[in-house]
């Protein structure tokens, strides 16, 4: 059997040379910076974002790095390492929702959305990005090039938001309408906050309900992975990734839609009122009698449990109770398999088999339909457990996974 790929972080001045010396290739001059943005893992709180619920991610170590330079006019230039020899072009004047094709609707979208939302002064610009986030694999690669290029353009513009928190939702805003109305490619914010506004050793409790400010929506919680002797295994299935072939938004319509039948705003009301009952499971079988529809009674179920989870996980991680926390994993798991439906074949034998080697608890992680899994597990276990992965679908006939060493890392940020 081959031996699992690990895909290592670059390092930040690593990145940014790579960005830099892309950009003078492509372009003939030099950037006037490079910015980086990291992907992200998602502990636990899986489809609840747009639900007004809770949400627990990390930043990764691997990132987006652009190399970027303000132009005089409103033409955008943009090129991948991807595809190192092509430079995608769009003209940002008289730009509409959807009016740009390819991978740079995500930069480009950014620009658009940050003068569509007053800031005039936001011209065109010339982009070279280099990653380390794997396409595809459900940690984020879009997030992270879309609030690389937020706090790139902040800063060449001198917009005065990406210096705090606080000023970073105004980034974080552009960034997920370039996703949503440029990409076509749904998204409830988890991603571009956590990209934003992590910090190293620490994980990032977001509460999405509606109204709350930057400081009420976000809590740093302690995630040392070392302190319980710990690693977080994350492994990229390389199943196909889609979230912009209608599943995910009709999965988002009908939670709409159980809400308006339940006579609430969304489901974190709902969640709420059922999660603090005396005796929570009745609390919610009478919430789901009142639905007549069994796949919708189904997906409220995993919103209202899944909202449940994510502060029991921090309470049991804090205690040092990883059997709690490794359990908490694995229900979520099977609730997203069982009840939600965004799980498919590869993501299941990879959190079988990662339970089967002694993970305390694995579970798939994004948004599904395709994409990662994590696992909690001893020190020094990873790569075993990700070569009996690997092993196991060799055997199925599956592509071969890639796995990543994994810790609570920083936010976006300048970087040169």
């Amino acid at each position: 059997m081959a031996q699992v790929e690990f895909i290592e972080a670059m390092g930040d001045d690593d990145g940014a040379r790579r960005a830099a010396a892309l950009f003078r290739e492509r372009y003939g001059d030099d950037p006037e910076g490079v910015w980086a943005a990291p992907g992200r893992v998602n502990l636990i709180g899986e489809h609840t974002d747009y639900n007004g619920g809770l949400c627990l991610p990390i930043a990764l170590p691997h990132r987006t790095y652009v190399a970027l330079a303000a132009r005089d006019d409103t033409m955008v230039r943009a090129v991948s390492d991807i595809a190192p020899e092509t430079v995608a072009e769009a003209e940002l004047n008289g730009l509409a929702a959807g009016g740009v094709d390819g991978w740079a609707a995500y930069p480009v979208g950014v620009a658009w959305a940050l003068r569509d939302a007053g800031f005039g002064q936001v011209r065109g610009f010339d982009a070279a990005f280099v990653s380390c986030v794997p396409l595809g694999s459900g940690l984020s690669s879009s997030a992270a090039m879309t609030c690389s290029t937020a706090l790139a353009l902040d800063d060449v513009h001198a917009l005065g938001f990406g210096g705090d928190d606080a000023g970073r939702i105004t980034l974080i805003d552009a960034a997920i309408r370039a996703e949503n109305d440029m990409a076509g490619a749904s998204t409830g914010g988890l991603d571009q906050n956590a990209s934003m506004r992590c910090t190293e050793g620490h994980a990032l409790r977001l509460d999405c309900r509606p109204g709350l400010d930057a400081l009420g929506s976000a809590e740093q919680e302690p995630f040392d992975l070392g302190r319980y002797g710990l690693e977080l295994l994350v492994l990229d299935t390389r199943a196909p990734h889609q979230l912009n072939d209608g599943q995910y938004e009709a999965r988002r319509t009908m939670c709409e839609r159980a809400a308006a039948i339940l006579g609430v705003a969304n489901l974190r009301e709902v969640a709420d009122e059922v999660n603090a009952a005396d005796d929570p499971q009745r609390a919610l079988d009478d919430v789901l009698a009142r639905l007549d529809d069994g796949t919708m009674r189904r997906r409220v179920r995993h919103v209202v449990t899944e909202i449940g989870r994510v502060d029991r996980f921090i309470g049991a991680f804090a205690r040092g109770d990883m059997k709690e926390a490794g359990a908490l994993f694995n229900a979520s798991h099977d609730s997203l398999r069982d009840d939600y439906e965004v799980t498919v074949p590869e993501l299941d034998v990879a959190v079988d088999v990662a339970r089967a080697e002694g993970a305390y608890g694995a579970r798939m992680t994004g948004g599904g339909f395709g994409g990662s899994i994590i696992a909690l597990v001893d020190a020094g276990e990873s790569e075993r457990i990700a070569q009996r992965i690997a092993d196991e679908f060799a055997r199925r006939g599956f592509r071969a996974p890639r796995a990543l060493p994994a810790h609570a890392a920083a936010a976006a940020q300048r970087v040169r």
